[in-house]
């Protein structure tokens, strides 16, 4: 659960925005910010806040590495900012684990980045994949499995 107290009273107005019956304030959240840098994670929660961009993808290997479950179906997310400041809400859709090479145009499209091809979602991840499998001892390759992850925007105050 988020610790700052920014993301924790984004996370009250969300559920008391939730009428006539809030839940119950015991539902759990993450609190995360897409990519490596500041300005990455301001310009994907943007494409996140607007709408364009409804799927992400990352790195299985990394998540192995840090001993941490894969996303599950259902899990609410706040999306930081490059300050670390709140800027929406998901909730995961979809989960599944493809080969860096399986992944289909649809879900480079859904990624919402660039021009939103394939081509484009090749060469941009796997220069971030490589970077991630440096840092952990691993060596990218084609069939190097990635975490597909769909969702759906459900709060942007």
């Amino acid at each position: 659960m988020g610790e700052e107290p920014a993301v924790r009273d984004y996370w009250r107005t969300y559920l008391d925005s939730l009428q006539p019956e809030p839940p119950s304030k015991d539902l759990e959240y993450t609190a995360w910010a897409f990519g490596n840098t500041s300005e990455m994670a301001d310009n994907l929660g943007d494409l996140v806040k607007r709408g364009v961009k409804i799927a992400t993808a990352s790195l299985a290997w990394a998540y192995q590495a840090d001993g941490e479950p894969y996303p599950d179906v259902g899990e609410l997310s706040i999306i930081l900012d490059g300050r670390g400041d709140p800027m929406c809400i998901i909730e995961t859709t979809d989960v599944e684990v493809l080969a860096f090479n399986a992944v289909d145009e649809k879900h480079a499209y859904e990624e919402g980045e660039g021009d939103r091809s394939l081509d484009y979602w090749r060469e941009v991840h796997w220069a971030f994949f490589a970077e991630e499998c440096k840092s952990i001892g691993r060596e990218p390759t084609e069939d190097m499995p990635v975490v597909c992850e769909r969702f759906r925007l459900i709060y942007s105050k």
